[in-house]
């Protein structure tokens, strides 16, 4: 037998590595009915469980969503937050263009508490990120916090004609703020509101909130817990990229968010370093905090993660025998998502379309394409001890099995640190 290095193939059916929450979509509408906008409800609590820890969880199950559909999408996603997650640090981790913060309508609130709420909203605002606040802030209590909208929304079941009619014409001779109709439910409140001057639209009589059950992929809490000490005591970028791309879960959660709609980055990001240096210590840290409380209680990751993590770093050396650092980046891609559709019971295509992946990438783990391509062969050659595969892909490469067998035997050693 020409390799020696043991390794095992994925047990696909105990993995378990996806679990989620019930998120609702709505759609906001123009004058022609065409969708501008989604807005998110969060629908795995009741609606008076709404608090700042259920925004966090909104937002971040949304970016890391993991299924077919895309919840964040092209268009502008309203977002609901409670007064105290207006400061949260969850929200350094969004593209201020991408979402608007709703906040909720003013109740109780003395204007002394409406103007402490000011500076903070006026912060968000300088950030980039746009405000939509209820029409109650036309009344004279709250009316300090009027030039912070950017949307008025006004809910139908709550207004008569008249006095919908009134607080239109305020709002336009007082406002700059787009003006939304919400809980529109049939066509004659629809006509009203295009009447009155309304260009924006929520309700049922567009379309019915959407379910989507969302689709996590959670690293053990044990690599989550060692990142966020690593990211407290500001380890060097080498050492952040250790513990991240030792765990399948970690380096996609991460790939995911930094590729996402809702991160904003402007070009696609193609390795685990450049994750990192492009987040930076603060968000990554933020990141791992918040993926602790959604991680699950296990400290030990599925056998699918951990095949993926042995095949990533076998490429990763291997390719180094040969090509550049960034070529190896690529190759360690390539192998730890090369289990994608195992880990999130997707086809490898659709699985693939979550992350902006170069096509050479692509190639690879689709159809085995191009050096990548043969490496990874060689990878799961490795894994089921098929001579005849293990010898032709390793002469494609021209590599013996002296530097194979070695670097799968530092890949295993490797990996297995992960639980030290």
């Amino acid at each position: 037998m020409p390799h020696t290095a043991a390794g095992t193939s994925p047990d696909t059916s105990s993995s378990g590595p996806h679990t989620g929450a019930v998120i609702a979509r709505q759609a906001i509408v123009n004058t022609e009915q065409v969708v501008v906008a989604h807005e998110l409800f969060n629908r795995s609590r009741p609606a008076a469980e709404h608090t700042a820890a259920t925004d966090v969880l909104l937002i971040f199950n949304a970016l890391s969503h993991a299924g077919t559909e895309d919840l964040v999408g092209k268009k502008p996603i309203f977002v609901n937050c409670t007064y105290d997650s207006l400061a949260g640090g969850h929200l350094e981790l969004l593209d201020p263009r991408k979402f608007v913060l709703e906040i909720p309508p003013p109740t109780t609130e003395t204007p002394e508490e409406v103007a402490l709420r000011i500076p903070i909203m006026a912060e968000l605002r300088q950030r980039g990120f746009r405000l939509a606040l209820s029409h109650r802030v036309l009344e004279a209590p709250f009316i300090a916090a009027l030039p912070m909208a950017d949307y008025l929304k006004f809910d139908l079941s709550q207004l008569s004609h008249e006095q919908l009619g009134a607080l239109v014409h305020q709002a336009q001779s007082s406002s700059q703020a787009q003006l939304i109709a919400e809980k529109v439910e049939t066509a004659a409140q629809f006509q009203e509101a295009v009447q009155l001057g309304f260009p924006l639209f929520q309700g049922y009589w567009f379309a019915r909130p959407a379910l989507i059950e969302t689709r996590l992929v959670h690293p053990s809490q044990h690599s989550i817990i060692e990142l966020v000490n690593k990211l407290r005591k500001q380890a060097s970028t080498d050492e952040i990229e250790e513990v991240l791309k030792k765990d399948a879960g970690l380096a996609f959660n991460l790939m995911r968010l930094i590729n996402s709609a809702g991160f904003g980055a402007r070009h696609e990001i193609t390795s685990v370093r450049q994750a990192v240096m492009l987040m930076g210590l603060k968000k990554l840290f933020r990141w791992a905090a918040l993926l602790m409380t959604t991680s699950r209680a296990t400290g030990t990751p599925s056998s699918v993660g951990q095949t993926a993590v042995v095949r990533g770093r076998l490429m990763e050396l291997l390719a180094l025998e040969t090509h550049s650092a960034p070529d190896a980046d690529q190759a360690f891609v390539v192998g730890v998502f090369s289990l994608l559709d195992a880990m999130l019971s997707l086809p490898m295509e659709s699985a693939l379309h979550l992350l902006n992946l170069p096509d050479t990438i692509v190639a690879a783990l689709l159809r085995r394409e191009g050096w990548l391509g043969q490496l990874l062969a060689l990878a799961e050659a490795c894994e089921s001890s098929d001579d005849a595969l293990f010898e032709q892909a390793a002469s494609a490469l021209n590599l013996s099995s002296q530097q194979i067998n070695l670097a799968h035997l530092q890949a295993l050693a490797w990996a297995d640190q992960i639980a030290d």
